[in-house]
């Protein structure tokens, strides 16, 4: 069997990337360079930024085909984390929503990544 533990997005500037997630997760990465940086999330999880014009081989996809995904405890957390991101210049592509799986709501980061945040209907 195998697992997975490290997602990768293709960025433009991948120190002002970092410096952007550092401030969106309220945590430094542990790793970064002209070319890639590394955070280690609370899960477990690592999120690598690599600059999309030294990867190899070449990426030929676009910011936006995909999501990364933070859970929330809460309707209210929700809500509170869209005010804050809104305040910190995010586009906001989706606004507080109830869904079949959940409330979510969707921003963009710098490079037009998808972030969605959301907090999981038991119902």
């Amino acid at each position: 069997m195998i697992d997975s533990s490290l997602v990768i997005l293709y960025v433009n500037n991948p120190e002002a990337s970092a410096e952007f997630y550092a401030d969106l997760i309220e945590k430094q990465p542990v790793e970064i360079s002209p070319t890639f940086a590394m955070f280690i999330l609370p899960s477990g999880m690592k999120l690598g930024l690599w600059s999309r014009h030294t990867v190899e081989p070449a990426s030929a996809g676009i910011p936006g085909q995909g999501e990364i995904v933070f859970s929330a405890d809460s309707n209210e957390q929700v809500d509170a984390l869209c005010s804050l991101w809104r305040e910190k210049g995010l586009e906001i592509v989706q606004n507080p929503v109830e869904t079949d799986f959940g409330y979510t709501f969707v921003a963009r980061d710098p490079d037009g990544h998808r972030l969605r945040v959301y907090r999981l209907s038991l119902d």
